[in-house]
């Protein structure tokens, strides 16, 4: 029998008033996890921190309204697809409008009624639901099935500002399977596809840290964020994943071991400004060019980018 169960969506509740709080908690207890903040500034790093499905968002707030707060949430773009509901004792076609041209999907009116607000919930739930559905598939490389360029892209640039944000440190694994044009010359294309698929598979296995994702870059390259890594840490990721890779033990004759490997470049830095993302790019390619040059099947970390050395 399958005991797993779906896990609740996440809404978080934002208002200045415990007792209003209180009684959405109440209407919502059975649909969804809750978490609630009283200040804009609170609800701002809450959505960070546990990236809610919904948020039902007070308008009338001390110090930071809900407009502004839905303004910085609408232009972060790792917050921007959050659906927001407002909830206001202000009724009337203006303030309707209002809410809607500042991001919000819906809006309700105080007193509350119960049965309304959760039909909203449900709905907007539903739509975000179906929303990451697609999102998810068009992030997807369709040959290996992991993640796709355009999915890196986006990652490794929410990434970078959230290190910069932290001043923390991150990495990023660039690698390349070796002498794969040999690869398809001598076994074909279609044993080309399944080795991609078999080394796609592994490299997005060994991703396996919060936060660190693996996708393919471009033809037979691949690429993974390692997020909170320094240099070294970086390394010991590349010298398991072409462990991983020789233990796949796929024949590979025209390869100098007789199995398909990998080269594998990383490079560390502390993001300091808006170069970081291209700064750390061109490290990791550069480091990915040396382990190439000097026999493959193996990784390199020695090229530092100039911001990891002054940080």
């Amino acid at each position: 029998m399958n005991t797993e169960t779906t896990p609740l969506p996440r809404v978080l509740i934002v208002d200045d008033m415990a007792s209003n709080i209180r009684v959405l908690s109440h209407i919502l207890n059975e649909q969804a996890e809750i978490f609630f903040a009283t200040s804009g500034v609170d609800a701002l790093a809450l959505a960070r921190e546990k990236m809610p499905d919904l948020i039902l968002l007070d308008v009338e707030m001390p110090n930071m309204d809900g407009y502004e707060v839905c303004h910085v949430l609408k232009t972060d773009l790792m917050l921007a697809q959050i659906p927001v509901i407002f909830v206001t004792g202000h009724s009337g076609v203006k303030n309707e409008i209002r809410a809607l041209e500042a991001g919000a999907v819906d809006f309700i009116t105080k007193p509350l009624n119960p049965p309304v607000v959760s039909a909203r919930v449900k709905t907007h739930l539903t739509l975000k639901r179906q929303s990451d559905i697609l999102r998810a598939q068009a992030n997807l490389d369709g040959l290996t099935g992991i993640h796709n360029r355009r999915s890196f892209d986006e990652k490794l640039d929410e990434e970078c500002r959230r290190h910069r944000r932290y001043g923390s440190p991150m990495a990023l694994a660039m690698i390349d399977v070796d002498h794969f044009k040999r690869y398809n010359d001598n076994y074909g294309h279609q044993e080309g596809d399944a080795c991609l698929r078999q080394v796609a598979a592994t490299i997005d296995a060994c991703a396996k840290r919060p936060g660190e994702m693996a996708a393919r870059y471009g033809g037979e390259e691949f690429a993974v964020i390692l997020p909170a890594s320094d240099l070294e840490s970086a390394r010991r990721f590349g010298d398991m994943l072409c462990k991983a890779i020789r233990q796949l033990a796929i024949v590979h004759q025209q390869n100098e071991s007789g199995i398909v490997t990998i080269s594998v470049g990383v490079a560390s830095l502390t993001p300091k400004d808006d170069e970081a993302r291209q700064n750390l790019l061109a490290a990791a390619d550069m480091a990915l060019y040396m382990a190439k040059n000097a026999g493959r099947n193996r990784v390199v970390g020695d090229a530092i980018p100039t911001q990891a050395a002054a940080s």
